[in-house]
């Protein structure tokens, strides 16, 4: 058999997890017992999981999470009202298919930014595009893409995610141009993906952070109607599981 010129075709293609399955194959004896079609469907399997690690490599890039979460790390023995079930179903994604939203709230320290990033973790695996962005710094970047005129770019990168994952959101009142701005994404957004937002604030004291009725209305009702809730009780966790001394 040709090895050489075969994996130089192979290659060409750009059909490089099929090349390295081949060369494995050949080389071990136990695959020449294989016929045509065995062959054939295990050089395939060994492309496409290429594929797929490559397509997961370049979403977990894209999205930036905060922190390194999986799903399979959740913690559920200590005690801040986290409904394994629940979770279950949070992580089909599900709510996602369906554009739905997520809020997950409750005090500092419960690890609200851990969760999203693992759910957001679990959305790359299910081949969804993904993108983490902390609400302070996303309204300071903003005002500077209103001034040097990306706004639109940022707004279209901000829409296209199939999760949004507005992390931290809360912590200041928004001003005038926040409050356009937020308006902008969610309805760029509303009835066709999802946004996942974490906040120690009560969703009932958003209407007044937002600052101004008539928007605080059009942003909530493209938010909140449609959104899972999930509200997280209990100690914060980092005093339970401080740093290490250095």
């Amino acid at each position: 058999m040709l090895t050489h010129p075969m994996l130089e075709q192979l290659n060409a293609m750009g059909l490089y997890g099929m090349a390295k399955a081949f060369q494995e194959m050949n080389a071990n004896p136990d695959a020449q017992g294989l016929n045509h079609a065995e062959w054939l469907a295990l050089l395939l399997d060994h492309e496409v999981r290429l594929r797929q690690d490559k397509r997961f490599a370049s979403r977990i890039r894209h999205a930036r999470l905060r922190h390194n979460a999986v799903p399979e790390d959740i913690d559920y023995r200590t005690q801040r009202g986290l409904d394994r079930h629940l979770m279950a179903e949070l992580l089909t994604g599900r709510w996602i298919e369906d554009h739905e939203n997520l809020i997950l709230g409750g005090a500092t320290g419960l690890g609200k930014s851990w969760l999203a990033c693992a759910i957001g973790h679990k959305a790359c695996r299910d081949n969804r595009s993904v993108l983490y962005v902390r609400a302070p710094k996303l309204f300071d970047e903003l005002t500077l893409a209103h001034a040097d005129g990306s706004f639109g770019r940022r707004l279209k990168a901000l829409g296209a995610a199939d999760l949004l994952i507005l992390d931290d959101w809360g912590l200041e009142p928004l001003d005038a141009q926040g409050r356009h701005d937020l308006l902008e994404i969610l309805e760029e957004r509303y009835g066709r993906r999802s946004t996942l937002i974490t906040s120690q604030l009560p969703v009932a004291d958003w209407h007044s952070l937002i600052g101004h009725a008539t928007y605080a209305d059009a942003i909530l009702d493209r938010l909140v109607h449609n959104a899972h809730r999930l509200e997280l009780k209990g100690h914060s966790m980092r005093r339970q599981n401080p740093p290490p001394a250095s």
